[in-house]
């Protein structure tokens, strides 16, 4: 039990530092300040505040492309969350709750799995694979076989 908590709290920290710097942050911040609320004393901690504080910092190291203070909130939240859990086991689901929230918004978009099979011939450019794209340009020089012959030259 204590390693899925711990898993747990691991997911919660990726998706909470994954939300302060997408645009759903606002939203997002209201629903983990109350969940980090729950249970709280008459004179609960002003988690919104602290948030905001720790979403600033983060900012600003993905601005200065510093990856080892990014690592260190999440780490920060990844320690907090567990403590969270160990002292009630129970808000385990709430967390869930909250981390499905805290996904991606995808409705609207349909599921579907693709598979992509390349077989036959030789390819000698690029070769994409995948559900959509759009606005796509590629530059490449004349192509050349693997002997290193251009199609001119043969």
């Amino acid at each position: 039990m204590q390693a899925e908590l711990a898993t747990l709290a691991a997911s919660g920290a990726t998706a909470l530092v994954g939300a302060m710097v997408s645009d759903a942050w606002s939203q997002a911040r209201e629903r983990v300040a109350r969940f980090l609320a729950r249970g709280e004393d008459p004179q609960p901690v002003d988690y919104a505040e602290e948030l905001e504080t720790f979403r600033a910092e983060l900012v600003a190291a993905h601005d200065a492309e510093d990856t080892e203070a990014a690592a260190d909130i999440e780490d920060e939240w990844r320690l907090r969350l567990r403590r969270a859990l160990r002292a009630d086991p129970a808000a385990a689901e709430e967390l869930r709750v909250l981390l499905a929230e805290l996904a991606p918004q995808t409705a609207g978009e349909p599921r579907t799995a693709v598979v992509n099979t390349i077989s036959g011939g030789t390819y000698h450019g690029p070769v994409i694979q995948g559900d959509r794209f759009s606005q796509l340009t590629f530059h490449s020089s004349t192509a050349t076989d693997p002997a290193g012959q251009s199609p001119d030259a043969r």
